[in-house]
């Protein structure tokens, strides 16, 4: 009879949940426990490279760090400043610090040190940094070098002061760090002083070479246009000459272009008379205006004095007159007289009045003479100054020459002074903030960051050797490896306990922990089908010496301890192992009635020792596969669940023989034995295919000989009703 897998019932669901959620373990944790796991392995490359950091550190040879600060100011574009500079921002700033940089640790500036203390002439020196002096240029003569080849010496001295120089600049700032670090303290404090006294000398020198060939070539620039200026002024006076043109100076004021502003006498005497011709033309317009309107005469003899006084006389006879007239006769002879004294004085005023009307007549005309006159040289220089302009063309060309050639002279001989000044000064952007002092102690080796880096070794040095051990390993570590990797369920765990004490033994003492293992089996199988603990169970695993017969005597006593009425078959006819558990002979049993004999007492005998009966495998037949393929192993079982509740096979291995497969196949789930640390996962994986094709039903894992303290798996046997260990272990040979 075969039995089809049972839907799992509702009393299932807690277990299956409990178990999804245990095989979802957080990757963190499985990197624990691997950890835990291989943790000798760790703590010995942890311990190996200590231990050889520590004998490193003591081999090493002292080394001291002298520093010394400097400060690289930014370069302006001006060679030479007075007064107060301010600062200014630059997008160029980090190129130009980079440079420096670079010239700290240039190689002229290291063989220049070389140089300057006379490291290429001390064999000790190369003796202290282990220079291979081989070659002509470290022949030795009475422990000196000779004086051939020091050139190549001295670059081999600057190739070894660069190894021991480091340039670490203060970020946001412009401080820069010199680090020298040699065997030798007062070295390491001479070296660094030289090197800063040298880098500023030789940045004094470059600054002082470029403005040398600066002024160079100023000079031949300068005396270009000096020849050129003369020639130009040459040129501008011979044809002012040839052309007769005279222009003076003007007294104030220059053009747009700076140049000073010559006037022309042409055009000064044309200014002026243009000016008097303008006031002639006024005064004739005057002229003309008095002696067509008779205003002129008038006016002429109201400013006449000599008219004014015999008007005067005139007026005080004309009254005296007037008063005689009161009184006398116009023939008295006073008032006669005084009429004739009128009539005197009012011919002279007809004679000065005829006078002045003849004068304003003649300054009209000569206002007309005069404007006349000027209105005649205005026109002539006129044509005079037209003339002029018409020569000054080439004047003018002649002119922006000498202005041109001047400007270019005056600006570069002011830049050719700047220069001079410059290079004179020797302006340097370099200063010592901190010079190096002797080094108190030694900067390496230090051994506390030696036993931190050892430790950071030993650490990648133990995580690498455990990461390839764990993928070269593909053995089952984690019981919860069955359900992460074949979604097998897992039945328990059964631990590997130390103590000699055959499994046996251990079953029979209740208070071992293998008994407390298979007791968690026994619960979780009751959760497998809706009627608790199937009643055929066959118990099976890859390979021989896994713990299946061990396991299926377990659970067969565990049964029989829960009351059950159990009977344990012997189903591996090829290798049995029940009867030497029992401690029967094998004579006769589960052979025997596949071959046909159908008396099932005579072949059950009780299990000495325990509460349940056993069927032994019987002879060894000459094929186990044949006696399974037919319908007696479905018969046996029926006949079997008729007298027992229980009834618990010990299947043979699955690898490489076809029993399992059919014994599985007959019974109503099996439980799958997997020795923790002892089997591949992919010969599990193939075993567990074989039964998958045979349409068995698979219960769940059991994990047999575990060792929970070596994996760290977070559970352990050690509670056992405060026994020491001394449990027996899984017998391996079943």
């Amino acid at each position: 009879m075969s039995h089809a897998s049972i839907t799992v019932p509702s009393k299932m669901t807690l277990a299956s949940t409990l178990k999804k959620d245990s095989a979802k373990v957080p990757l963190v944790r499985q990197y624990l426990r691997i950890a835990m796991r291989w943790r000798f392995v760790i703590l010995g490359a942890v311990i190996g490279c200590l231990l050889l950091g520590v004998i490193v550190t003591l081999l090493m040879t002292p080394k001291f760090t002298a520093v010394t600060t400097i400060e690289i100011s930014r370069e302006t574009n001006q060679m030479a400043t007075i007064g107060d500079r301010q600062s200014e921002v630059n997008p160029n700033d980090q190129e130009f610090y980079q440079t420096q940089y670079g010239l700290l640790r240039a190689d002229s500036l290291a063989e220049r040190v070389a140089t300057s203390l006379q490291l290429a002439d001390k064999p000790e020196f190369f003796e202290m940094f282990g220079h291979n002096m081989e070659g002509d240029a470290f022949v030795r003569v009475d422990n000196r070098f000779r004086s051939a080849g020091r050139a190549e010496r001295v670059r081999a001295a600057g190739a070894i002061l660069l190894d021991h120089v480091s340039v670490s600049p203060t970020r946001l700032s412009r401080l820069v760090d010199l680090r020298v670090t040699t065997p030798d303290a007062a070295l390491s404090a001479k070296i660094a002083n030289a090197w800063t006294a040298n880098f500023i000398q030789a940045s004094l020198e470059r600054r002082y070479q470029a403005t040398s060939y600066a002024r160079t070539f100023l000079e031949g620039r300068l005396e270009q246009l000096r020849r050129r200026l003369e020639e130009s002024e040459r040129q501008l006076v011979g044809y002012a000459s040839s052309q007769r043109i005279i222009n003076l100076p003007a007294q104030a004021g220059s053009d747009a272009s700076g140049r000073s502003v010559e006037r022309s006498i042409v055009a000064d005497d044309l200014s002026a008379l243009n000016a008097a011709l303008a006031q002639a033309t006024a005064e004739r317009i005057e002229a003309g205006a008095r002696s067509r309107q008779g205003q002129g005469a008038s006016a002429e003899a109201l400013r006449d004095t000599t008219l004014s006084s015999l008007r005067e006389r005139r007026a005080t006879l004309a009254a005296e007159y007037q008063r005689l007239m009161t009184q006398f006769e116009p023939e008295y002879p006073s008032a006669r007289a005084v009429q004739a004294q009128i009539q005197q004085i009012d011919r002279s005023i007809a004679r000065e009045e005829a006078r002045i009307s003849s004068n304003v007549s003649g300054q009209y005309q000569a206002a007309i003479s005069r404007e006349q006159t000027l209105r005649d040289q205005v026109e002539r220089l006129k044509n005079n100054l037209l003339e002029q302009r018409r020569r000054s063309i080439q004047y003018n060309i002649f002119q922006r020459d000498v202005d041109t050639n001047r400007q270019l002279y005056d600006g570069l001989l002011q830049r050719y002074k700047e220069i001079g000044v410059a290079g004179g000064i020797g302006v340097n952007n370099v200063s010592i903030v901190d010079p190096a002092a002797i080094p108190d102690g030694p900067s390496s080796p230090r051994l506390l960051i030696n036993m931190a880096l050892a430790l950071v070794a030993g650490l990648a040095l133990g995580a690498l050797i455990v990461f390839l051990l764990e993928q070269a390993d593909e053995t089952i570590a984690d019981p919860a490896d069955l359900e992460r990797r074949f979604g097998l369920p897992l039945l328990g765990s059964v631990p590997r306990t130390s103590g000699g004490a055959s499994p046996r033994e251990a079953l029979l003492d209740r208070k071992s922990s293998l008994v407390d293992a298979y007791l968690a089996i026994q619960t979780n199988l009751g959760f497998t089908t809706e009627h608790g603990v199937p009643r055929s169970l066959a118990v099976t695993s890859t390979r021989p010496s896994e713990g299946k017969s061990t396991s299926a005597l377990a659970l067969a006593t565990m049964l029989s301890r829960a009351r059950k009425h159990v009977i344990l078959v012997d189903g591996d006819m090829r290798s049995p192992s029940v009867h030497h558990l029992a401690m029967v002979p094998n004579t006769a049993g589960l052979s025997n009635y596949l071959a046909g004999q159908d008396n099932i007492e005579n072949l059950i005998v009780p299990m000495n020792g325990f509460d349940f009966s056993v069927m032994l495998a019987g002879p060894i037949p000459p094929n186990a596969a044949e006696l399974l393929t037919g319908g007696r192993l479905s018969m046996l079982i029926e006949r079997l669940l008729m007298q027992y509740d229980h009834v618990v096979i010990d299947s043979p291995p699955v690898m490489g023989l076809a029993d399992a497969p059919l014994i599985a196949s007959r019974v109503e789930g099996v439980a799958y034995v997997v020795e923790s640390h002892g089997i591949r996962a992919s010969l599990v994986q193939n075993g567990l295919s074989r039964l998958d094709i045979g349409g068995v039903h698979i219960l769940g894992g059991i994990v047999t000989k575990l060792e929970p303290r070596k994996g760290n798996y977070g559970y352990d046997y050690g509670y056992s009703y405060g026994r020491e260990d001394g449990d027996a272990s899984v017998d391996s040979r079943t």
